[in-house]
This record gives structure tokens, sequence and C-alpha cells, in this order.
């Protein structure tokens, strides 16, 4: 059973413009709390039990959160402004002892999202959507029952079977092996992210299952555009799922 969960937070929110520059993205809020605190409350309803929360950016919003919440233990990447969510990644690898999900802190979705992931029976896998139309889509192209490969131009992928979420559920096996390809990496360069960079790079050797979920529920913010699809469409879906 999956008990343990990382949450990447420490990105810089630049295409929010100025709503990004007073708080992080995960502190955007459609209802009664953060996005973040919902995204907390869900996995908690899942059966997590503790949850690594990656920080950069206004990393004090997060450290008052892990306040609130005991099972919170959050990490910071001192080089957030410089890197990207694979390096934030490797920061937490020294709290890293068990089978994880993954998750962005970005992120609206309905429970579905993490039971469907908990629940797969292989010991890695990342979840698909259908069809969103939401811009800034990553799509991935799969072979058999495992990923091939992801892009966010179309053109690039031979077959495309459903956009990437942003929720994984990632065992210490291969963790491992993308700690090795990031080790590589970081010796030129800090940028990069843990879906192409570390999940696509290790499954050419290793495999990397997905599921999908056609009719998925479920958006992440990175522009303004994002925010009204989020809030005028698919929170409100989120909540009717209740």
């Amino acid at each position: 059973m999956i008990t343990t969960a990382v949450i990447l937070a420490a990105g810089m929110g630049t295409r929010l413009q100025d709503l990004g520059k007073s708080q992080p993205k995960g502190f955007l809020q459609f209802g009664e709390k953060p996005i973040i605190e919902e995204s907390i409350e869900k996995l908690i309803k899942s059966g997590i039990k503790r949850i690594i929360l990656v920080t950069g950016y206004h990393h004090e919003f997060y450290e008052t959160l892990a306040k609130k919440y005991e099972i919170i233990t959050t990490q910071f990447n001192p080089k957030y402004a410089e890197s990207g969510s694979f390096y934030s990644l490797f920061c937490a690898r020294n709290l890293i002892n068990s089978d994880f999900l993954l998750l962005e802190s970005d992120l609206i979705y309905e429970q579905q999202a993490l039971t469907t992931v908990i629940n797969f029976p292989k010991d890695n896998v990342i979840l698909l959507s259908g069809k969103t139309n939401a811009g800034d889509e990553v799509y991935v192209e799969t072979k058999q029952e495992t990923i091939v490969t992801m892009s966010k131009n179309p053109q690039k992928l031979q077959q495309i079977t459903g956009e990437f979420v942003g929720i994984c559920k990632i065992s210490l096996s291969l963790f491992a092996e993308m700690l090795a390809e990031a080790k590589l990496r970081f010796e030129t360069n800090l940028k990069g992210d843990y879906e192409t960079d570390g999940l696509v790079a290790v499954a050419k050797s290793y495999p990397v299952y997905y599921q999908l979920v056609p009719n998925l529920i479920w958006a992440e913010i990175d522009d303004y555009q994002h925010l009204i699809r989020a809030r005028e469409l698919i929170y409100p879906a989120i909540l009717a799922t209740h």
C-alpha cells in the first residue's frame, strides 16, 4: 500500500504574471481552501500518511501549511529559480524511502485520479486523460502497456494515447534509475522536467506503465487561460463528483 506522496511545489508561476508574484501557484483558491490544501486532503482520504512538499518560490506559505498538517515535511530547493521540476524531485531524494505518489502543486482533480493510480496493479504508472483542449498539453505515446515518449508537440509522436495528468506512482527501484539519470544531467544543466528528462529517459530500459481514464476531470494551472478554465469549468465539475 502506498502511504507516501511527494508534491513538487517549487515553481515560480511566471506565466501567471502579477497573480504569481504574491503567492505560489498551490495557493490559488477556488473554494474554501487553496488548491494545494484540497489536494492534501484528497491524499489523506486515499490513505496517504506522509507528504513531502518540495518548496522553492514563496516557500514560507508551505512551511505555514506544514504546521497545520503533521504529516507534511517540507524540502527546500535552494536553486528553484535556475532549475526544473526534475531537480526539485532530486532534492527530496534523502527523504524518500518507499514507493510514492508524485504530484504537482498546481493540479485540481477528482478523487478518482488518486484511486486509479494507487490501485493500479503494477509498481510504476503514470495517469493519462483523454483530450482536454486545455492548451499546453503534454501528449503521451505508448506501446502495448508502457510509455514510449511525451511531447507538447503532437507532430513528434507516432500516435497519441492520452494526455499526461501529473499524477504518478513510482517505485523505489524506478526512482533509483531516475536518480542515476539526474546525476548525469545535472553535471551540465539543472533545467529539465521529471516527465521527459526523468520518466521518458528511463522508460527506454525500464517499464513505466500508464493508465488512461478518458473522461477524467482535472486541470493544471500554468497561465491565465488555464486559470479561467479551471475556475469556471473544471472546479465546478469536480465539486459535482462529491
